[in-house]
């Protein structure tokens, strides 16, 4: 523990001579301990990985514009990288957590990552990003509150429930990758989890007559979820840092690497209710459940499981569609989310991604535009900074589908800062694909089946359409976005389909500014980590000369 204090109290120094103080944006320490441990999540020890010995790990809670120092210790026998979902990383790609961006940490070794909040609120997750050790736990919750003083578009809940829910195989990590890397693919899931527990295994406990926050995040592997509560509705009220308008559900599709806020009133007699999960678009529907327990209940669950949708996609497509943006609603800032008119900004030009499930040298893999990601011996942002040949080029991403045989490539895609652009994500297999974009949020335009074209701009949402960080698109069929590309750096664009994403379905978007400015991009950090063609390079010395 004294250990901790002093070097807490020494990285404060540095953090305080780098960057000055700010009282506006205060800082935040939190050390981390990586570990292996035994787990029964479906009643069969497992290799888990632990953060300070929990499974999932420990909440991060932040407010708007917060500076967070994690210092992360490995004790892991494996290298181990942690990325944060959604979390902007606002000029400041070095703390993505991503292979493209930084070096794993070494087994016995620790790295100190430095990020802020900055200009965001809502309900996010943290995850392994490395070696598929997100198979094997290490995730948790991550919530950003408002401001004091910034009005939030409801009441205060009672409470307020982080609940993290997902596929989960009882396999251990390194054998699931044994399997990919072999050329197969996963097998089906072995059931799903609720807060790292299954059947029953987690409850949460309300009063009579009073409004919970519940945060739901899909943080499964291959399988969309549904999520619903035994005679409760669902007041949506954010997703992915967009408050929204707040209409009622009964269930909620939530794919993968989403996250969603409801309110629930518990308005129904005293006793307990299922709060259920279900696999989405599957023929073999998995189903685990927690507890939602009334206090003073002496009466357990009753009744049937409540059943959920199925493989049905036109009753999905249409809750997608009826998510929009509260326009009067403050965001991290007090003016209205509607004072920014993303739909009357003219778009700079249009890139189609377009997914695929090639075999390239016998083997099974993912692609983008044809091309495989295949990752460096040098993470990207590293070698774009050193300057070191060889590693990755420009361009080497087509910006919209080729029609050619896959091949392995690592995947760079130019584009120059503070452009708007339109990404049409087309899919043409028979699965749902879910598709993250680091470093943004975006507004998601339309969706609609079949082929994309520029007709089908006239069904696009100009008004109130929200904005977030992951989105579906539905078997053969189609999803566009909006985005503006006002954070430099090197971004990943993934699969959150975690096996298509190790497998080749991402690559990286390199947003650049000419300038070479500490306005548009923070400097390398000092205690950036080195290896590969980097290993052995300086960042900044620790003093200014």
């Amino acid at each position: 523990m004294r250990e901790c204090r002093v070097l807490c109290f020494l990285t404060a120094l540095v953090l305080v001579a780098v960057h000055g103080v700010n009282g506006e944006d205060p800082y935040r320490f939190l050390t981390w301990k990586v570990t292996y441990g035994d787990i029964y999540p479906l009643g069969v020890k497992q290799q888990g990985i632990l953060i300070n010995g929990q499974f999932p790990g420990p909440q991060i809670d932040a407010v708007t514009n917060d500076n967070l120092v994690i210092n992360v210790f490995n004790y892991l026998r494996e290298p181990f990288l942690i990325s944060w979902n959604g979390i902007q990383q606002r000029r400041n790609s070095w703390q993505d957590g991503v292979y493209g961006t930084n070096c794993p940490i070494r087994p016995g070794k620790n790295f100190t990552y430095i990020l802020q909040v900055k200009d965001q609120i809502g309900s996010y997750f943290y995850f392994p990003s490395f070696g598929f050790q997100k198979a094997a736990g290490g995730f948790g919750g991550f919530r950003i509150w408002s401001r004091p003083g910034i009005p939030v578009p409801f009441p205060s809940p009672a409470g307020d429930f982080t609940l993290l829910a997902g596929d989960w195989f009882k396999t251990n990590h390194y054998v699931l990758r044994r399997l990919l890397d072999s050329g197969r693919n996963l097998p089906f899931p072995d059931g799903l989890l609720i807060n790292g527990r299954g059947w029953n295994g987690y409850t949460f406990t309300v009063d009579q007559g009073k409004t919970y926050r519940f945060r739901i995040s899909n943080v499964g592997l291959t399988t969309s979820i549904n999520f619903r509560i035994q005679g409760h509705s669902m007041k949506l009220v954010e997703v992915e840092g967009s408050h929204t308008l707040q209409n009622t559900y009964t269930s909620l599709d939530i794919h993968l690497g989403q996250s969603y806020s409801v309110l629930v009133t518990a308005d129904q007699p005293v006793q307990d209710y299922y709060i259920v999960v279900s696999s989405r678009f599957t023929t073999r529907v998995l189903t685990t459940t927690a507890i939602l327990h009334y206090s003073y209940s002496s009466k357990g669950v009753s009744g049937p499981v409540p059943i959920g949708p199925t493989t049905q996609i036109a009753s999905s497509l249409s809750q997608a569609r009826s998510i929009r943006w509260n326009l009067t609603a403050s965001g991290p800032r007090p003016n209205p989310q509607g004072s920014y008119h993303y739909g009357m900004i003219k778009t700079s030009r249009t890139i189609m991604l377009a997914n695929s499930a090639p075999y390239i040298n016998g083997k099974q893999r993912y692609a983008v535009n044809s091309v495989s990601f295949v990752p460096a011996d040098t993470p990207l942002k590293l070698a774009d900074y050193f300057k070191i040949p060889g590693v990755f080029s420009v361009g080497t991403i087509s910006s919209v589908p080729t029609g050619g045989n896959a091949y392995l490539q690592t995947s760079v895609m130019g584009a120059n800062f503070r452009e708007y652009v339109e990404i049409v994500f087309q899919n043409w297999e028979d699965t749902v694909q879910s598709w993250h974009i680091d470093g943004y949020s975006f507004f998601v335009m339309g969706m609609d089946g079949g082929q994309w074209t520029p007709a089908s701009r006239t069904r696009y949402n100009l008004r109130d359409t929200v904005a977030r960080y992951t989105i579906q698109v539905y078997p053969r069929a189609w999803t566009a976005i909006y985005m503006a590309l006002d954070n430099v750096g090197m971004w990943n664009i993934r699969s959150e389909n975690w096996a298509r994403q190790y497998l080749g379905q991402q690559f990286y978007l390199r947003v650049f500014s000419p300038s070479n400015s500490w306005r548009d991009e923070n400097p390398i950090p000092k205690n950036a980590l080195l290896c590969g063609r980097a290993r052995g390079r300086r960042t900044r010395p620790l003093r200014a000369k």
